[in-house]
């Protein structure tokens, strides 16, 4: 049988129902909150609210809050706006969250998992290193949902 993919999703711009469609149509088992803090300003994405959605759609919801961006690299990154700071002070942060990532893996192996965030530029939130980070412990192969496509991840490679 062949191993799920492990999917990411960012829901700003999308209303709860689209969100939720869009992860219908792609046969989403699970979604697994990466926000280290489930709110938002946007409604139906408060973790109550977007779990009770997600179970009405039969897909199962788990937050797993070690594996959000901490509020001081999230605070730092508004201030300076330096993604290659963010960057590193997130992977350091996510380095130290071994068993999450490790039980991440193996339940996204089951189960075909989502990873949920705000941004909607997958390049451009932690979610894609988490995944990777997944993936690296052995669970499936990242790929990318937006609104009308799904992109194989793709990580850039740094110039030598």
């Amino acid at each position: 049988m062949k191993s799920p993919l492990l999917y990411t999703f960012g829901y700003e711009g999308l209303d709860i129902d689209r969100f939720v469609s869009r992860l219908v149509a792609i046969k989403i088992d699970r979604v697994a909150d990466v926000r280290e803090l489930p709110l938002s300003r946007k409604r139906g994405f408060s973790k109550k609210a977007f779990a009770e959605a997600l179970n009405t759609a039969g897909i199962a919801y788990t937050h797993i809050p070690a594996l959000g961006c901490p509020k001081t690299i999230r605070d730092r990154y508004r201030a300076d706006n330096n993604w290659y700071i963010y960057t590193k002070a997130f992977n350091a942060h996510l380095a130290s969250q071994s068993p999450a990532v490790s039980e991440l893996a193996k339940a996204s192996r089951a189960m075909t998992t989502c990873l949920v965030c705000f941004e909607a530029d997958f390049n451009y939130c932690h979610r894609s290193f988490v995944a990777r980070a997944v993936t690296k412990a052995g669970g499936p192969a990242t790929a990318h949902i937006t609104p009308t496509a799904v992109i194989a991840d793709a990580p850039l490679l740094a110039a030598a």
